[in-house]
């Protein structure tokens, strides 16, 4: 079962060889989140597109990276983010950043999701209320720091055999097995990077780094 998402957040001129890399992993990975300018950006990025290509020949999932702001992102704004992904990178599914975890806000993500097309990723960063798991085919119940997520206890899972859950870590030192970690904590997908600070995910999981 592929396990790695990866959000990998650098544009493919700066760092081709890590791209190369992400793309040779195609067999290990649930999918790529696209995320161009914090979004697709204000116009097609020719290098982005030739990159979503290359990684939908090799069968990965191509995920559009939009920003929700915890359900205070205007309907419209959001919608437009993913039909520019999916009109200039070809997306065929959906990666919501900063998503609220309360039962009061599932009514914004359930009209959300009526527009996406595919599968259906939420960043909640928490646990959150089960009610999410009707409309999403991936959960992101935690997104922090190894030294954290080292110290939490099991969360259990409770959204049903349809939905997986994700867990998305950063400061991971080398060497360590997050993935053994994440599996005992329910996580059937996940992302482990060295990256740390503001900017974590412009790091690739050890596994993935290219060889210098």
């Amino acid at each position: 079962m592929s396990t790695l998402l990866v959000p990998y957040y650098e544009h493919p001129a700066v760092r081709p060889a890590e791209w190369n890399a992400i793309v040779a992993a195609a067999p290990r990975l649930y999918g790529v989140i696209l995320n161009p300018s914090s979004g697709p950006g204000d116009r097609p990025d020719p290098a982005f597109a030739e990159l979503a290509a290359r990684l939908r020949s090799v069968d990965v999932r191509v995920l559009a990276y939009t920003d929700t702001a915890y359900g205070h992102r205007p309907h419209a704004d959001v919608v437009r983010d993913l039909t520019r992904h999916r009109d200039w990178y070809g997306t065929d599914g959906v990666f919501l950043d900063q998503v609220a975890s309360g039962q009061p806000e599932f009514a914004y993500y359930r009209q959300l999701a009526s527009a996406t097309r595919g599968p259906l990723v939420l960043n909640h960063g928490t646990p959150p209320h089960p009610s999410y798991a009707r409309i999403a085919d991936v959960l992101v119940t935690f997104e922090g720091t190894w030294s954290t997520y080292r110290e939490l206890p099991p969360q259990p899972v409770t959204y049903g055999a349809g939905v997986r859950v994700c867990h998305l870590l950063y400061g991971v030192p080398a060497g360590v097995d997050a993935e053994q970690l994440a599996r005992a904590r329910g996580a059937t997908v996940h992302c482990a990077v060295p990256g740390v600070g503001d900017h974590p995910w412009g790091t690739l999981p050890h596994a993935l780094e290219p060889a210098r």
